[in-house]
C-alpha cells in the first residue's frame, strides 16, 4: 500500500473538500518501491521526508519476482536490498522514469551496473556503516572455529564431556600467528587492529595492488597470493565479489595452505569453490573453515559442508546489529532522497 493512503485517509475525516488538493500535491511526488521490510529509521526517513510516495514490500521474505516486477513500473526510485537482482528484465519493467537504485548493501553484485550505467541510473549503496560489525563478527567466527566452540558446545549439551583428556578439543591460538588477508579494505584494517590485541606476531595481506596508507594502519606486509597461502596461519577473506575474484578461493589456494591452518569468509560466497574447499577440510589439507557467506543462499541443509565438524556455518550474519542495520537502512533512504532531488548522494556507486 502506497504510504500516502494513511494520509489521505485522515484528511477525508478532517477536511473533506482538500482532499481534491492533497491528491494532486501526491501525485507529483516521485513515486519509490521499497522491496523489502527495512529497518525503522530509513522508513522514518522517508516518511517525514515530504519527497516520496512510497510502496513496500512489507515482509522479512523476498518479493517474489513477479510481484517485483509488477511493482516497479513506473518508479522513480526503488530501495532493495541484495536479495534483489537488479538486472535489464527489471529495469525494463520499472520503465523510462527511473532515476535512482539504492541498496541496503556494501555488495552490489546483485546489480546489473553495465545496465544501469547505460540508462543514466544512480546508484547508492551502504559502505563504512557496517565496517566495526563485520569485523566483530569475522573475529567471533574466526575464535570460534580455531578453538572448536561449536563442537564443544554440542559435546557439552549430548553427553560428550567426561574426564579431562590431554588433547580433546584442542584447537588453535591467536598468539605468535601470522594473519592473512585476503582484499585489504576498510573491513580487512578494522579485523586487524581488533585481533592485534591477540599477540598476533605477523599480519600480510595481497591485493590487486599495494596499498600502502590502509597496511601502515596495521604494519601489515603486501605478499603475492602463493605467498599469503604459505604463510598465513589463519586467513582472511574480505575481498569483493568480481570476475576477478570469482571462484578464486579453490584447490590451488587450499592446497598452498598449512594443515594447521584456519580459513574465514566473510566477504561474499562466490569468491570460494565450496566443492574444493570440502575436498580440503575432509582431506586434512587444512584445519578448518568458518563462513558466513556461501552459494547459494540459504545454503541447502544437505549440502556436504554441514556434514563437517571443522567447518562453521552462519547464515550471512555479519552485519547483523541492531545499530548497523538501522544505519545501513537510513543510509540507503538518504541516498534515494538524495539521488532524486539530483544532489551528491552521501555514499555514491560511480559507474
Amino acid at each position: 500500500m502506497w504510504c500516502s493512503r494513511t494520509a489521505l485517509g485522515r484528511l477525508r475525516r478532517i477536511a473533506p473538500c482538500t482532499v481534491t488538493g492533497f491528491h494532486r500535491a501526491m501525485s507529483t511526488l516521485p513515486k519509490v518501491y521499497v522491496t523489502r521490510k527495512v529497518p525503522p529509521d530509513g522508513l522514518d526517513i522517508l516518511r517525514e521526508s515530504g519527497q516520496v510516495q512510497f510502496e513496500m514490500w512489507d515482509s522479512d521474505d523476498p518479493v517474489p519476482r513477479v510481484e517485483l516486477l509488477k511493482k516497479v513500473k513506473g518508479c522513480d526510485g526503488i530501495l532493495c536490498v541484495l536479495t534483489e537482482k537488479i538486472d535489464a528484465q527489471l529495469l525494463e519493467a520499472a520503465g523510462p522514469n527511473l532515476k535512482v537504485v539504492s541498496t541496503m548493501s556494501v555488495g552490489f553484485d546483485h546489480l546489473s551496473l553495465d545496465e544501469l550505467k547505460k540508462r543514466g541510473i544512480r546508484v547508492g549503496y551502504t559502505p563504512d556503516v557496517l565496517t566495526d560489525c563485520v569485523a566483530e563478527l569475522t573475529v567471533a567466527l574466526l575464535l570460534a572455529t580455531s578453538r572448536r566452540l561449536i563442537e564443544a558446545t554440542h559435546e557439552a549439551k549430548t553427553g560428550g564431556w567426561g574426564t579431562w583428556r590431554t588433547l580433546w578439543l584442542c584447537g588453535h591460538e591467536l598468539a605468535n600467528s601470522t594473519v592473512g588477508i585476503l582484499g585489504l579494505g576498510r573491513i580487512g584494517v578494522a579485523i586487524a587492529e581488533r585481533l592485534k590485541p591477540f599477540k598476533v606476531k605477523k599480519f600480510i595481506y595481497t591485493d590487486v595492488e599495494q596499498r600502502p596508507e590502509l597496511a601502515n594502519m596495521i604494519e601489515a606486509e603486501y605478499v603475492s597470493f602463493d605467498e599469503m597461502a604459505k604463510q598465513s596461519d589463519f586467513l582472511a577473506v574480505c575481498c569483493a565479489l568480481t570476475p576477478e575474484t570469482h571462484g578464486i578461493c579453490n584447490l590451488n589456494l587450499f592446497s598452498k595452505m598449512k594443515k594447521n591452518a584456519i580459513f574465514i569468509n566473510t566477504s561474499r560466497g562466490g569468491v570460494v569453490n565450496q566443492e574444493d574447499l570440502y575436498e580440503a577440510l575432509s582431506t586434512g589439507l587444512i584445519a578448518g573453515a568458518g563462513l558466513d557467506v556461501t552459494t547459494p543462499e540459504p545454503l541447502p541443509t544437505h549440502h556436504p559442508l554441514f556434514t563437517l565438524k571443522n567447518c562453521v556455518i552462519l547464515p550471512h550474519i555479519a552485519s547483523a546489529s541492531y545499530t548497523t542495520r538501522n544505519s545501513m537502512s537510513a543510509l540507503a533512504a538518504n541516498n534515494l532522497l538524495a539521488g532524486l532531488r539530483g544532489e551528491p548522494m552521501p555514499k555514491e556507486l560511480k559507474l
